[in-house]
């Protein structure tokens, strides 16, 4: 028993696994870094303080516009060319790039940057689950994803200290050299079994046309991107807009967003470990994923209606808050468990930045109904509906703990 405990630890700290949870750690860093830095740096590039909000808003848009774009590109490439060519490519274009943002002088030049950098990071995190999901027997997947989503929450925890510690511009220097730190490690790393077998038969690879041209493909495809949609309404407004939701409980210390968006993936870290293990426990990863998105829900009513006296009280909701949504990366595994080899880098790569992108129409949702509603109500409304769908979504997807992942479509 000793020796067979040893010998799936020895599968599960496998050297591709490690760095595909540092890859993570580093997509989450510049993802949050720019959240927590836009004020000083929009300020050090001459934007007036009324213009703070609008310009913010467009540059994270460009990050995102990146992001969905990379998502389809690295996720086909992963399929064509293999899971390692994205951890390389993305790795490389993420470190330029974001060495770059610490050198911009105008706004346009940090709009094109940031809408670069989103391209690089789009290809992070799908890539490395996918490669962890083929790499790792069925029995560790879900041990693999708490790995990777442990280390890589962290990363957004990590972009707080080192702004806080560092003036923005060394902020953005540290990103890309932690890149190319990992670039070093990345060489050693080994192409999936999966893949290498795959490449010995004639069957299609990395055409997203599989996904749009099958009624059946598709249905998963949608239906797994509305699970993960709760995910980002919790960042993308409740923490993102963090400040005024603490204003309209009456506090009268502001709520700093930088220090809500650390809490929030502390929280994540922990709720990913717990939710992993769930899973682990419950054999499901829907069940588990259904869990904690009700209990996410349950804290989205106690941060929007419960009565809070104190920045320290609402501080540590933000906390649990971002503990119940710790089912980010079980839902990217799986969604890279619901689709054949071929496709399946496609799906994991482009699934979550899909997700991430969700945040555009989230926010535009919110900023048009808050006039009428007010901050708390339009946010009620918001997140209601968005949940209630997911969960019906949920409730459609096949259930993929146990699914042999060696088939291709």
């Amino acid at each position: 028993m000793k020796e067979n405990n040893q010998s799936l630890t020895k599968q599960l700290l496998k050297l591709p696994v490690i760095v595909a949870a540092l890859g993570y750690l580093v997509d989450m860093y510049d993802l949050f870094l720019f959240s927590v830095v836009r004020v000083p740096s929009l300020k050090a590039l001459g934007v007036s303080d009324e213009l703070l909000l609008p310009e913010g808003v467009f540059l994270l848009n460009m990050q995102l516009a990146g992001l969905l774009i990379g998502g389809v590109l690295w996720g086909i490439m992963g399929d064509k060319k293999g899971r390692l060519s994205v951890l390389f490519g993305s790795i490389i274009l993420y470190s330029l790039s974001n060495m770059a943002n610490g050198l911009v002088q105008t706004l346009p030049q940090y709009a094109v940057l940031r809408f670069i950098a989103g391209i690089g990071l789009a290809g992070e995190l799908g890539a490395g689950i996918t490669l962890v999901a083929e790499l790792l027997p069925q029995k560790l997947r879900g041990y693999g994803a708490i790995i990777v989503s442990t280390m890589g929450v962290l990363g957004g925890v990590l972009a707080y200290f080192v702004a806080d510690l560092f003036e923005w511009r060394v902020s953005y220097f540290v990103g890309g050299g932690l890149g190319l730190l990992l670039l070093l490690l990345r060489i050693n790393v080994f192409e999936s079994g999966l893949f290498l077998k795959l490449k010995q038969e004639k069957a299609q690879r990395g055409d997203i046309l599989m996904i749009f041209g099958n009624g059946e493909r598709l249905k998963k495809y949608l239906l797994a991107i509305i699970v993960g949609v709760p995910l980002w309404f919790v960042v993308g407004v409740l923490i993102t807009f963090s400040p005024e939701f603490g204003k309209a409980h009456g506090l009268t210390e502001t709520i700093v967003a930088g220090k809500a968006v650390m809490l929030t993936f502390l929280g994540q870290s922990f709720g990913n470990v717990v939710c992993g293990l769930l899973s682990q426990q419950l054999q499901s990863r829907k069940k588990a994923i259904g869990i904690f998105m009700v209990l996410s829900f349950m804290m989205m009513l106690i941060y929007l209606l419960l009565p809070v006296s104190s920045t320290f009280v609402f501080y540590t909701i933000i906390f649990f808050l971002g503990f119940f949504n710790g089912y980010w990366t079980l839902f990217i595994i799986m969604a890279a468990e619901l689709f054949g080899t071929n496709i399946r880098a496609t799906v994991a790569t482009s699934i979550p930045n899909f997700v991430r992108g969700a945040a555009i129409p989230l926010t535009a949702s919110f900023a048009a109904l808050k006039p009428d509603f007010g901050v708390n109500t339009a946010a009620l409304i918001i997140g209601g509906i968005t949940v209630g769908v997911s969960l019906f979504a949920l409730f459609f997807l096949e259930e993929t703990f146990s699914k042999d992942m060696n088939y291709v479509e």
